[in-house]
């Protein structure tokens, strides 16, 4: 393949390397270590001390699915919060919701995909261009909410470089186990100076197909004797968005405006009778200018303002109306060099109105408003070691309006909590081969409105939520060491890391179970409290790439990944609910002339390290594998796709769903698509 297909220069447009027309097989893929990643480097390292992955082209095109949590499943230290084909968010080592920031283009879109893990993410990934993983605390940049690590999805909706001419791209694919029916386009024009951007999507599913039943034998054992088989109830949907941005480019900048809409409707697995109708309207602002004189060479901003709601449609009837809107905004100045020094100063300045109105609703009206001030420095001490340092302070305001409603009497008063976090990290080169990486960090992060004063039934996920408002701030020491090779035959890198939390905010089991007003009841469902322990995470990560050479038959090469994950409760001695196993991956892959294929091995091992009233998960194998094709009509590309999964027909439960003992994953599963770029 041409290089032009393996290398993101530092200016590469985003626009452009998703236009590039790829081998699925040989392309930029998720398991390298990309020399350039936007996310937590404003100041445009070649290398982050933090291990990061980057999805795009045609590895983000076959591995795609209708939510952001399957569609990045299978990276490294990357499990799904999976709720069915409808929502599914992505879990970074173990840690979800509120400590995993979910970005677009550097800004937080708000949503209540955090609340509940019934709320969907409102994205879908064929709009997307690139996606971005950091794993491990990106506080520093991005807040409290990044303790986890940050996922970052870039669509260009606001063109950040000059367009000449008119530009697209089209996709339709169809199949798969949930019998997707999916359709997108993108259309980008310029002059040099100004340029537009519009997008398009629609996807429709059906309910999953399954391997056996849905519940768990023991599930099926407490039930009516009405459990299904081969299908997953309710787990039927559709999706709808689309985008007009433009900007004005220059050699120095640019500047510009987008407008956003997402609509999807989708049950709830958990319930038979319970449908989620999602709206979304987002409005973006950014603009960078460069090359300025004075203190500073640069200034970048980013602004964004978000109204969102959701229906929770039980029966035909509207239970809980979920609405969240405000803004986030924030501005990066880039210093000139200070003696040996590069760096950045920064704030970042945010509001939410979020309620939730109805007789089912289980939080109260919360406003929060948050204000934060960072630095991050960069001192290449030698040819061989760069160091990097920074720290951020924020200010968060948490205001609860109980309404009247008595169910939320512990919402009397507000809260406010100042986090700081400090962060620390160095890349060694020891040869031209190895280099080590390593990061230190202490973070801080604020409680969020439903931790504090969640208290009621959740009808969408079958549980019954209880928060604390006596809750303190979480607090965290983490640290990454990595060893990182590239001999030009294997690329890739072997890592550990370390969280310690002296206090961590868990929705942990109670093993009781309530009725609709919170009393006990043997008929009722189980509750799950906010509560703040001790606790440990700690694991192994690692990943290589073999180029196994070519002959007459081809290109062959062969990826290997893995990842394990343990979270301990450190008050009780248990584990941590919802982690995922060891997990194994393999792939074969394969390319000639126009043709490329790989076959994907994955093994995910049994989960019994569980707390004590939580359900353990077998282990799984499964078998999967992609064909596609290039060719060209006219001066359009094209690629033709048939992507299997699952094609054994093994019984798939996530550990990380809360989900797992009803709503097992995808049984076998075969998609075919076509995708071109003009």
């Amino acid at each position: 393949m041409p290089s032009r297909f393996h290398t993101f220069q530092p200016r590469l447009t985003l626009m452009a390397s998703a236009l590039l027309i790829a081998s699925p097989a040989f392309a930029a893929d998720p398991l390298e270590l990309q020399p350039q990643v936007i996310t937590g480097n404003p100041l445009g390292s070649q290398t982050l001390a933090s291990p990061s992955t980057v999805l795009s082209g045609d590895s983000l095109t076959l591995q795609q699915k209708g939510s952001l949590g399957e569609t990045l499943n299978k990276q490294p230290g990357v499990s799904s919060s999976y709720f069915g084909p409808g929502a599914s968010r992505p879990i970074i080592r173990g840690q979800d919701g509120d400590r995993i920031r979910i970005l677009r283009n550097g800004v937080g879109a708000l949503d209540a995909s955090s609340l509940s893990y019934d709320h969907a993410v409102p994205l879908d990934p064929v709009n997307v261009e690139r996606i971005e993983i950091v794993r491990g605390p990106a506080a520093l940049l991005y807040g409290g909410s990044a303790i986890g690590g940050v996922v970052n999805t870039f669509d260009n909706r606001i063109p950040t470089e000059a367009i000449e001419g008119i530009h697209g791209a089209g996709e339709l694919r169809y199949g798969g186990a949930d019998t997707t029916r999916s359709s997108a386009g993108k259309l980008e024009a310029g002059n040099g100076q100004f340029a537009l951007h519009l997008d398009a999507s629609a996807r429709e599913f059906n309910d999953l197909k399954i391997p056996g039943y849905a519940k768990t034998g023991r599930e099926r054992a407490n039930d009516d004797g009405d459990s299904k088989k081969h299908r997953l109830a309710n787990s039927d949907g559709r999706q709808d968005g689309g985008a007009v941005g433009g900007s004005y480019t220059w050699d120095d900048g640019y500047a510009g405006l987008s407008y956003s809409n997402y609509d999807s409707n989708y049950g709830s697995p958990a319930e038979d009778d319970v449908r989620i109708r999602m709206e979304q309207e987002h409005y973006a602002f950014a603009s960078e200018i460069r090359n300025l004189d004075g203190p500073f060479s640069s200034v970048k901003f980013d602004a964004g303002y978000t109204d969102y709601q959701h229906r929770e449609i039980e029966g035909g009837e509207v239970g809980t109306t979920f609405k969240n809107k405000g803004y986030e905004a924030r501005v990066e100045a880039r210093h000139q060099p200070l003696g040996p020094f590069n760096g950045v100063i920064g704030a970042q300045v945010s509001r939410n109105e979020f309620s939730a109105l109805g007789e089912e609703a289980f939080v109260p009206h919360t406003d929060t408003d948050a204000g934060a001030l960072f630095i991050l420095e960069e001192l290449q001490a030698t040819d061989r070691l760069l160091f990097t340092l920074g720290g951020r302070l924020e200010h968060t305001t948490v205001d609860p309006d109980a309404k009247g409603n008595e169910r939320f009497a512990n919402a009397d008063r507000s809260s406010s909590f100042t986090a700081g976090s400090l962060s620390s990290g160095a890349v060694y080169t020891l040869t031209p081969i190895w280099s080590v990486a390593a990061t230190l960090g202490y973070t801080e992060r604020a409680p969020t409105f439903y931790e504090l004063y969640a208290n009621g039934a959740h009808v969408a996920t079958g549980t019954y939520e209880v928060g604390d408002a006596g809750l303190s701030k979480e607090k965290a020491v983490s640290s990454d060491l990595a060893l990182r090779f590239d001999n030009g035959t294997h690329k890739g890198s072997v890592g550990v890391f370390y969280s310690h939390f002296s206090n961590y905010i868990g929705l942990l089991s109670t093993g009781r179970t309530l009725n609709d007003e919170g009393e006990e009841d043997a008929d009722g469902i189980p509750e799950y409290t906010y509560s703040g322990v001790r606790a440990r995470f700690s694991g192994i990560e690692a990943q290589d790439r073999w180029t196994l050479g070519a002959n007459a038959y081809g290109k062959f090469a062969l990826e290997l990944s893995g990842d394990y994950t343990r979270a301990k409760n450190l008050d009780n001695g248990q584990d941590l609910p919802r982690i995922a196993p060891l997990r194994l991956n393999t792939g074969l892959l394969w390319e000639l002339d126009r043709w490329q294929a790989r076959i994907d091995v994955e093994h995910a091992s049994s989960q019994h390290r569980v707390p004590d009233n939580e359900s353990s998960t077998d282990g799984y194998t499964t078998l999967g594998a992609n064909v596609g094709y290039h060719f060209d009509v006219g001066q359009s590309k094209w690629l033709a796709f048939v992507n299997a999964e699952n094609l054994t027909n093994q019984t798939v439960r996530y550990a990380s769903s809360i989900l797992r003992d009803i709503a097992p994953a995808e049984g076998r599963s075969i998609q075919v698509g076509l995708r071109t770029t003009f």
